[in-house]
């Protein structure tokens, strides 16, 4: 008989193997998220891959599974099958931040709040840069220019609008509030893509004066950010959030659905039960 361990004694916890499939899977990731891989890039061929880590197909496959779950790879099946590689981004962030939201039933005025407060650090961080006039201010202006453009344009103006708010993040020159505050960001597009769908099709898009007002506050925020003002930047980016981000919420029992984030279309508002139906609209 096999003798019982004594109070006190630790029984040792038998360990479990990590499959073929998850190391094959954790060594293209590797490859993937250090830029040996870069977005875009064809996966090497089945037999090629075969060869190198002299696993069965079934393994290989299942490893490719794994990767196409997570977001890293897109897999191409028949006869021109293959696998591109997708280096992960703030929109892929987006959406596992989209899910967790969505599983707590939170709202888009939730959201609305937390944009406001985090995006002006972000328009703070540009105007701190010392190299703002070449890098930060060029793309800016080019958007702020094709707004002033398309004004008359409802869903290009609102789309162009998302584009300047996503930039002013992608340009603050911090990495990890580039992640954390763009993730958010394509959270919060895909909401205002799902008003302006709505606007659009019930011609409830703001007035000209409201896009003016939008346009002069990204033009004062260009000004804040050219003089290198970064407490003037960040109140002029929180006052125009204050605004615009009105419009988009609407509803404040609509709550945030992720499947736009990955999809980059309009989704079907989500509500809660009982809720009435109905929004507004930003003005960029």
């Amino acid at each position: 008989m096999r003798a019982q361990p004594t109070r006190g004694t630790r029984v040792p916890r038998q360990l479990r193997q990590p499959r073929l499939a998850e190391l094959v899977a954790a060594e293209l990731r590797e490859r993937i998220t250090s830029g040996m891989l870069r977005d875009g890039d064809a996966l090497p061929k089945l037999e090629e891959l075969l060869e190198e880590f002299q696993v069965s197909k079934p393994s290989l496959r299942e490893a490719l599974r794994i990767l196409e779950t997570e977001g890293l790879i897109t897999v191409r099946r028949g006869n021109v099958g293959g696998a591109t590689i997708h280096a992960p981004g703030h929109q892929d962030a987006g959406y596992m931040i989209g899910l967790v939201l969505e599983s707590r039933n939170v709202t888009v005025e939730d959201l609305a709040r937390a944009i406001r407060r985090v995006e002006p650090i972000c328009a703070a961080l540009c105007a701190e840069r010392t190299d703002r006039r070449r890098t930060v201010l060029p793309e800016l202006r080019a958007i702020q220019e094709e707004m002033r453009r398309r004004r008359d344009d409802d869903l290009a103006f609102s789309d162009l609008g998302r584009r300047f708010h996503e930039a002013l993040v992608a340009l603050c020159g911090n990495e990890t509030m580039k992640v954390i505050v763009g993730a958010l960001e394509a959270v919060w597009s895909a909401c205002e893509r799902e008003w302006a769908r709505r606007a659009s099709s019930t011609h409830s898009f703001p007035p000209a004066e409201t896009r003016a007002a939008g346009l002069h506050a990204h033009e004062r925020l260009l000004e804040r950010i050219e003089q290198g003002d970064p407490l003037g930047a960040a109140r002029v980016a929180e006052r125009h959030l204050e605004r615009s981000t009105l419009y988009a919420v609407g509803d404040a029992t609509q709550t945030v659905s992720a499947a736009a984030v990955r999809s980059g279309r309009p989704q079907p508002p989500r509500r809660r039960l009982g809720a009435s139906v109905e929004a507004g609209g930003p003005d960029g």
